[in-house]
């Protein structure tokens, strides 16, 4: 690849995680789940404080399957910061992204708190299909949470 393909590439990843974001806070699910690759490898197993082996999730659909029940009556607002993209070949890259979420709970969720602000990184593997890049592996670590 040449430098201004590493370029185009990584900028289309920035454009990818945005729309991830972007999906995610406005719950359109058939837009996030379109962010992925089919054949997802989705770890928030570390996300939520204590580990919950039951969030090592395999493929796109059933991981946005068990996602947007969870976040039904959940106001988010996620940001991604200062991304650290390496471009491996012409169909493959990794990622690192810093991130800040807050979620505020509405009655009648299934979350054990009425409010959250955390931070910490997504650690992410890239893969180019044949319609663009798309996420494949998926991680978040956590620094800080915050809950109330």
């Amino acid at each position: 690849m040449t430098e201004t393909d590493k370029i185009v590439a990584t900028l289309a990843i920035y454009a990818l995680k945005a729309r991830y974001f972007r999906s995610m806070d406005n719950k359109d699910w058939p837009a996030l789940e379109a962010v992925f690759a089919p054949d997802l490898i989705a770890d928030f197993r570390d996300a939520a404080g204590e580990r919950d082996e039951s969030m090592l999730i395999h493929g796109a659909a059933p991981y946005v399957a068990r996602l947007a029940p969870m976040l039904e009556k959940v106001t988010t607002v996620h940001h991604g910061h200062m991304p650290e993209i390496h471009i491996e070949t012409d169909t493959q890259a990794s990622g690192i992204w810093a991130m800040e979420d807050k979620l505020w709970v509405q009655e009648g969720s299934p979350l054990p708190f009425r409010w959250m602000h955390g931070y910490g990184h997504y650690h992410e593997r890239y893969v180019r299909l044949a319609d663009g890049w798309r996420i494949s592996e998926i991680r978040l670590s956590r620094l800080r949470i915050d809950a109330g």
